[in-house]
């Protein structure tokens, strides 16, 4: 199987030349990066409840939620997938404390 957040982010990118009308991800390119900021606080509430319920089917639906309407914010400020992988990446190795020391710099 290709990579799911690749064909996703391919399919996200079409999304903003579709109809607003047909397409939900559409609806929230043209409603603006407040409601696409409120999505994912809504999704961000849902995975804290679901984490709190211990219910780990609930949990893997909304993370999914939450990365999905993420992947959604990326596309729209037009940052690519990859960069994120990048920057996975340049921190994979590092401590987390020494990560967040280098940025207080």
């Amino acid at each position: 199987m290709d990579n799911i957040f690749k064909q996703l982010e391919e399919i996200l990118e079409q999304r903003k030349n579709a109809n607003a009308d047909n397409s939900y991800v559409s609806s929230l390119y043209q409603k603006g990066t407040d409601e696409i900021l409120k999505k994912i606080g809504e999704e961000s509430a849902e995975v804290i409840m679901a984490t709190k319920d211990d219910d780990k089917n609930k949990i893997i639906y909304e993370v999914t939620d939450l990365w999905f309407h993420t992947m959604v914010l990326l596309r729209h400020k037009n940052i690519n997938m990859d960069k994120i992988e990048q920057e996975l990446s340049r921190r994979f190795g590092l401590s987390g404390l020494e990560e967040k020391a280098n940025r207080n710099k």
